[in-house]
């Protein structure tokens, strides 16, 4: 039987294909989306000590969200990071920056310590020295950035640190994450006798601040989360 061509049908499935098409992520979607990575960086001079291990606990809740994430932690303890300059010279962190360059990379989780009721120097001089980062594309402008700070005590500070880095952060057109409730500002942990691990209420509120990131890397992905 000879087949007729129905032009009103043509022109709506044509219609329906290029709408599809016009939602951000669709086509990634269908295709087979590729990873999504989320960096972590520890900003305490003591490697592998309380700062880094909450940052860990914030990717790991990253990827309990959904298996297209992945997740990298950048320790920078033991590193020389220079502040920012104009012309800035080689340090520890020029081999890494184009780990924030890769096409992947959808979202950021920054810990620190609580030196003084603020930001670590070593935090600090991280930020500063991400301006390379700006020219001739700012890699960081419009991906998520979640904190995590860690103090001697339950009110050591933590919040403060949360608010400074989410200041600076929003000078390079980060959209600012805080944790899902009740961590509205970030993950909030203390530390006794260099140990985290006894903290549960910090170690919630950091995994909701990683998974409150991952949310919203897919979500500008185009993609729900599972």
């Amino acid at each position: 039987m000879k087949k007729t061509f129905d032009r009103r049908k043509f022109i709506a499935a044509a219609s329906v294909t290029a709408a599809a098409a016009a939602l951000p992520g669709v086509g990634a979607a269908e295709a087979g989306a590729a990873p999504l990575k989320i960096i972590g960086v520890a900003c305490s001079p003591r490697r592998g000590m309380t700062t880094a291990k909450a940052v860990q606990a914030a990717l790991e809740g990253a990827r309990a969200v959904d298996a297209r994430i992945q997740t990298e932690l950048v320790d920078l303890g033991g590193l020389q990071v220079n502040g920012h300059s104009p012309s800035p010279r080689k340090d520890d962190l020029t081999p890494l920056l184009p780990k924030f360059q890769d096409p992947a990379f959808g979202g950021l989780i920054i810990g620190s310590p609580s030196y003084f009721r603020s930001m670590s120097a070593l935090c600090k001089a991280f930020i500063e020295r991400c301006y390379a980062l700006r020219d001739p594309k700012n890699v960081f402008a419009n991906k998520p950035v979640g904190v995590v700070a860690v103090a001697g005590n339950r009110n050591g500070g933590q919040e403060l640190i949360i608010q400074q880095i989410h200041g600076a952060m929003l000078s390079f057109n980060m959209l600012v994450v805080g944790g899902n409730s009740p961590a509205y500002l970030g993950g909030t942990l203390m530390a006794a006798k260099d140990e985290i691990s006894g903290d549960e209420v910090g170690l919630d509120s950091a995994r909701k601040t990683g998974a409150h990131v991952a949310q919203v890397v897919l979500r500008l992905a185009g993609l729900a989360a599972a």
